[in-house]
């Protein structure tokens, strides 16, 4: 999974649902923002809008759809078969709900990306808008990070971080973290492509140096 340096690095996505991240990173790609050659858009959901969005951009789409398979390993097997076919040097996931296999973590270490609505390590899992605010937490925003077998556990890139209002909920709030999302997910994409940032021994390396905290991002 090598570039040239002339030619642009390969990447695939993976995605379940209506692929909001996807499209704010096709539209970077398209003004030139991030440099970047995405080959496919792989869903585990044979009708998720994301794949749509892809088909518009001229992107090839893949559909290995989880209820197909009897056996969960058959899955995973097939999953790992198409994205190493696609020969990538990034794998983004952007709201991709299936957990992967050690194994695919394993094979494609130090280059799959994932983003999630927390600033991680607080809230890591599912209904993060609303734990939060049950919680009472006064801020809340998303974290790129690369990925390892342990759920959200990989080591942090970036985060976007706000001040939750007092009349903020769940839905609201959700509004507000994905803004913030389609600005930091590229940022985190455009670093990788250059080489500042990479994962060495699960750690972060950032410009030659250990990145000891996720790169901050405020709202405005």
């Amino acid at each position: 999974m090598t570039t040239g340096r002339d030619s642009l690095m390969r990447a695939v996505c993976l995605l379940s649902g209506s692929g909001t991240n996807l499209q704010a990173i096709l539209d970077n790609i398209s003004a030139k923002k991030i440099e970047l050659d995405l080959t496919s858009v792989i869903s585990d959901n044979p009708i998720a809008m994301g794949l749509e969005r892809a088909r518009s951009s001229g992107i090839k789409t893949g559909v290995i759809d989880y209820k197909s398979y009897a056996k969960k390993a058959d899955y995973h097997a097939a999953l790992k078969e198409y994205v190493a076919n696609e020969n990538p040097d990034l794998i983004i996931l952007a709201g991709y709900m299936r957990i992967l296999s050690d194994d695919f973590c394993d094979t494609f270490k130090g280059s799959i990306l994932n983003i999630h609505p927390s600033l991680l390590p607080k809230y890591k899992g599912l209904d993060t808008h609303q734990r939060v605010i049950n919680e009472g937490e006064a801020y809340h925003g998303s974290s790129v990070h690369f990925v390892i077998p342990e759920l959200d556990e990989g080591p942090c890139i970036i985060q976007y971080r706000l001040k939750i209002s007092l009349t903020d909920d769940a839905e609201s709030l959700k509004n507000r973290v994905q803004k913030g999302e389609y600005k930091i997910y590229s940022e985190a994409i455009r670093h990788f492509i250059l080489g500042t940032i990479k994962m060495e021994n699960d750690k972060i390396m950032y410009k030659g140096g250990h990145l000891v905290k996720p790169i901050l991002i405020e709202e405005n």
